[in-house]
């Protein structure tokens, strides 16, 4: 499901003590506010008011009909009048979506004139909302909190933020993960449990032989091949004479299309350790599949390769980028320290600054013939990389605040797509966090999505989160996992 395809359950609080008169108006404000807040054009998927509940059963009716409703991605809850929260019990304890406690009010700002008794017994949502607040906090529910005004273009770009998270946590609920053979050998992030993933997160992750591979690459056609050139050529400056390597990446891409379509697949991995039968190692062929939305992890990083998938699905329709990412090696000049990020071949191009070129040069690993690859840089600007790592017994992400910066070397002799950045709060620092948290080698680069939405992702697939900003300090870091491991034990 794309995006749009998605929607958002408003749901209103109220109870039957103040007449049928303010439950009218209740009613008709709730859907002037979904339907202005629609037309804000800062949600990126459809609200739909869906009932004022007074009672027990209406909130457990909707509740079961939210939690089978594919098309729903979360309920948005707000306290217009008083809502007694004893009527939540039961629909919240039985929630599989994600629920955003919308804290605001329909009126600005109070009325000196109006305001009477009428008025407050109509306008109730400070007192609402806390009560409707204590039954979450008492449930142990996890829930995102925005307060502020509807109308305010900020709190609206919030609400449309946990909505993309939400469509994450859908995406990771349904998503399945092809493994072309297993991950590298003796590397320890990119192992991890497959089972607790499945439970915990729902994705589905299994081994393809390559051999396979290789049958479907063997049958697919010339012409196949010759309408995936004309893509190339479109999108990519052909920076190289040798076509009949570019024209072998189309056609391991297309088979690779065709198993991941076959199999309702949305992320891959592959690793340059196995690639019987295979006279490249993908490269091109994996970035472009990237750029169409797949996710992919190298070396065997199922992890990673599912992660991008889902952040991905998270930005569709902003123009920033996401991409499969691994950390290099370091510029550290005092006072111009920077992280220079690449991969041996496979970075998405929509995290390029300028038209990506098609050239090939040797791997110099892998035992192969030279593959085609997409070289470029990346643009500027603030981004995040993102680790999801196995914990034992328990996942934890580790998300860090970055800024990209156009390369400060040319590096004519670097034949790889690569992006450069100075980590937050300083690249020793940072490193220094990074390390101490755990987080893996291969990330999640990304221009489109933020730290307060992989936290709300995070909460939703509960799961530990770990943020590092401009703020973080080693000592502050270390004691926050201390105390995480020790909730986490308990849970």
């Amino acid at each position: 499901m794309s995006m749009q395809q998605y929607e958002f359950w408003f749901v209103v609080g109220s109870q039957f003590l103040y007449g049928p008169e303010v439950l009218e108006t209740v009613a008709a404000r709730a859907a002037e506010m979904t339907g202005a807040l629609n037309a804000s054009g800062r949600l990126p998927c459809k609200l739909v008011y869906k009932r004022t509940v007074k009672t027990n059963q209406e909130i457990t009716d909707l509740v079961r009909q939210a939690n089978y409703d594919p098309a729903c991605a979360g309920l948005v809850t707000w306290c217009h009048t008083f809502s007694p929260s004893k009527m939540w019990i039961n629909g919240l304890a039985a929630l599989q979506k994600p629920w955003c406690h919308f804290a605001t009010q329909y009126n600005r700002t109070i009325p000196n004139e109006e305001i009477d008794m009428d008025f407050m017994n109509l306008n109730q949502a400070a007192h609402g909302d806390r009560e409707h607040g204590f039954i979450g906090a008492r449930l142990r529910a996890p829930r995102k909190v925005i307060a502020g005004y509807w109308q305010d273009e900020a709190v609206q770009r919030r609400l449309g933020d946990w909505m993309r998270a939400a469509v994450g946590a859908a995406v990771s609920k349904g998503l399945k993960v092809m493994r072309f053979g297993d991950n590298m050998r003796e590397v320890a992030v990119t192992e991890g449990d497959k089972v607790e993933v499945q439970a915990k997160l729902g994705w589905q992750v299994n081994t393809w032989p390559v051999g396979q591979l290789v049958e479907t690459m063997d049958a697919v056609t010339d012409a196949e091949i010759d309408a995936l050139m004309e893509e190339y050529r479109a999108a990519y400056d052909l920076a190289t004479d040798d076509l009949a390597t570019v024209r072998y990446q189309a056609r391991e891409e297309i088979a690779m299309k065709k198993m991941l379509d076959a199999e309702g697949c949305l992320a891959f991995s592959n690793t340059f350790q196995d690639l019987y039968g295979m006279k490249q190692l993908p490269g091109l062929a994996s970035q472009h599949l990237m750029a169409q939305g797949y996710g992919y992890g190298g070396e065997g990083d199922w992890k990673v390769a599912a992660m991008t998938a889902i952040v991905k699905a998270m930005s569709e329709g902003k123009t920033g980028g996401t991409a499969f990412m691994e950390d290099y090696t370091y510029h550290l000049e005092p006072g111009n320290e920077y992280s220079l990020g690449a991969h041996m071949l496979e970075v998405c191009p929509s995290v390029a600054a300028a038209r990506p070129r098609i050239e090939v040069h040797p791997l110099g690993i892998g035992d192969r013939e030279p593959p085609a690859r997409l070289v470029f840089e990346g643009h500027e600007g603030d981004a995040v990389v993102i680790s999801l790592i196995d914990m034992g017994g328990r996942l934890r992400l580790v998300c860090q605040d970055i800024h990209c910066v156009k390369p400060i070397l040319p590096m004519p002799n670097l034949p790889v797509a690569r992006v450069m950045w100075q980590p937050l709060p300083s690249l020793t620092t940072g490193l220094e966090c990074w390390i101490t948290a755990g987080g893996a080698h291969h990330t999640v680069l990304s221009y489109d999505v933020t730290a307060e939405q992989m936290r709300d992702w995070a909460r939703m697939m509960d799961i530990e989160f770990v943020h590092i900003g401009k703020d973080t300090t080693v000592e502050s870091l270390e004691h926050d996992l201390f105390l995480s491991d020790l909730a986490w034990k308990l849970k």
